[in-house]
């Protein structure tokens, strides 16, 4: 690969700044505002999350937030990948820091997760693949989602690497290590054995 050159800055930094205005659309916010349902910062861990979204009893607004997530990411990164790779990872890390930074909301996002698997699609599907697969085997085997989100997107960048995608693989140790950073709250609670399982009421 040749160094690169001068005139690519402005691109990347186009993919960062293009990125981070998709990442930063708080579709949890909009959706339960068009809801009627106040603001979903107001309610449980105040996150703009899916997961937050959840604990309005609409699962199709959760959903629909999940999906959401997921989709600005990808986009984002779609976008980029017209004008090459390395604006398409600028794009996918603009992204994922949108989300977790908006500048709309005083920089107070959500924990990643959604916007890491589209970020992932677009980039990745069979590490998208390895990702569920991990998430699956652990959420059904210790029942705490935030311990199979952790584990899989530390993961993946192993993953990537074996897939032989070392670019894409250095974008997502970068990502895992903000997405746990984000669920420092989460951990202490595993630590501690006060974090909540899946199906469990109260």
């Amino acid at each position: 690969m040749t160094p690169m050159e001068p005139a690519s800055l402005p691109m990347l930094f186009a993919g960062l700044a293009g990125g981070y205005v998709l990442g930063s659309i708080p579709f949890g916010l909009i959706f339960t505002r068009l809801a009627g349902l106040g603001d979903v910062r107001a309610i449980g861990s105040g996150n703009i999350g899916a997961t937050n979204v959840l604990r309005t009893g609409r699962k199709g607004l959760a959903a629909a937030t999940l999906l959401g997530d997921a989709l600005k990411g990808t986009v984002a990164v779609l976008i980029g990948l017209h004008f090459g790779l390395e604006p398409a990872l600028a794009a996918g890390l603009g992204a994922f820091l949108g989300h977790l930074f908006p500048v709309w909301l005083g920089f107070k996002g959500g924990k990643g997760v959604a916007t890491f698997l589209g970020v992932l699609l677009a980039l990745s599907p069979v590490g998208l693949l390895a990702f569920a697969a991990i998430w699956l085997g652990l959420a059904f085997g210790f029942r705490y989602s935030s311990l199979a989100a952790l584990a899989a997107s530390a993961a993946t960048p192993i993953v990537l690497w074996a897939l032989g995608q070392p670019g894409v693989a250095w974008l997502f140790l970068l990502l895992a290590a903000l997405l746990w950073w984000k669920h420092a709250p989460n951990i202490r609670r595993l630590r501690d054995g006060t974090e909540g399982r899946i199906g469990q009421k109260g």
